[in-house]
């Protein structure tokens, strides 16, 4: 077998978490990642008959959640409780590669957490996600969430509408509408690690990609770490020029005529009900 440590996956968590952490989006242990992997690649680092320990799934009624859409598929999470600081430099603890179980009703711990720790409390709301996206996209493999700074603020002084937040995000960067053209699904404020934010999430992950959390922070879905890192970055960096600009009289923006012709420069299929036209 291979270095587990030397895996492709692995050190894209790691760099993944380390720049989430540099750029303020995941303070202490705010934030999580979970990846699903590719079972051939997985099986030249594990042993897929070596079980480390079995995990039920945390803060959901295992009655109401059903992951059997799911069962087999591999994935790596960060853990529950630790700290994105410290997953570079010790990814055996603040990591875990899990499988989940016979009919979706837990979690079977591959590698990783070898401090006793379990997957994120968020993991079910992830799952829903996940099953959630494939249906969309079956090519979709990583679901993100963490806490960026502007996109955060900007919740306490717009509008938690989603056509209006999305079209305000629009306006502020050129490459808005062509990096994110479906648009940010928007929830208000929820309880988190709960059966409801995780349904209320995938219902939105059906139409989204992105999705705020109202007061708390932004989940994202991509096919890959980069493609999902490089969705939230640029809301960031929208939500960012926003809350510069905000308190300022708006002298020029982008009109919602140009992010017709950049759309269709792109040939790509964005959401023309969020333009005002």
């Amino acid at each position: 077998m291979k270095n587990i440590l030397e895996a492709p996956f692995v050190r894209e968590m790691c760099e993944t978490t380390a720049n989430m952490y540099r750029l303020g989006w995941d303070e202490r242990n705010g934030g999580n990642i979970s990846y699903m992997l590719d079972e051939k690649e997985v099986g030249e680092y594990l042993d897929f008959s070596k079980v480390v320990r079995t995990i039920p799934f945390m803060g959901v009624n295992q009655e109401d959640f059903d992951a059997s859409p799911l069962e087999g598929k591999i994935f790596i999470v960060t853990g529950t409780g630790k700290y994105f600081k410290n997953v570079q430099k010790d990814p055996a603890n603040n990591l875990g590669i899990v499988r989940i179980g016979k009919g979706g009703r837990n979690i079977e711990l591959l590698w990783g957490y070898e401090d006793g720790g379990r997957p994120t409390s968020e993991f079910p709301a992830h799952m829903m996600s996940h099953m959630a996206r494939l249906k969309v996209d079956p090519e979709n493999r990583v679901v993100m969430h963490s806490h960026p700074t502007n996109t955060l603020a900007m919740n306490y002084v717009h509008e938690l509408d989603e056509k209006k937040l999305t079209h305000t995000l629009w306006e502020m960067c050129t490459e808005c509408i062509v990096v994110f053209p479906d648009g940010v699904g928007v929830l208000p404020w929820m309880l988190c690690g709960t059966n409801s934010i995780g349904e209320a999430t995938a219902k939105k992950m059906e139409e989204f990609r992105l999705v705020i959390w109202g007061m708390h922070g932004i989940y994202g879905a991509g096919k890959t770490m980069d493609e999902t890192f490089g969705l939230i970055e640029t809301v960031e960096k929208a939500a960012q020029i926003y809350m510069l600009t905000a308190h300022l009289p708006r002298v020029n923006t982008i009109k919602d005529e140009d992010m017709v012709k950049l759309a269709e420069l792109f040939g790509i299929k964005y959401r023309k009900d969020f333009l005002n036209l």
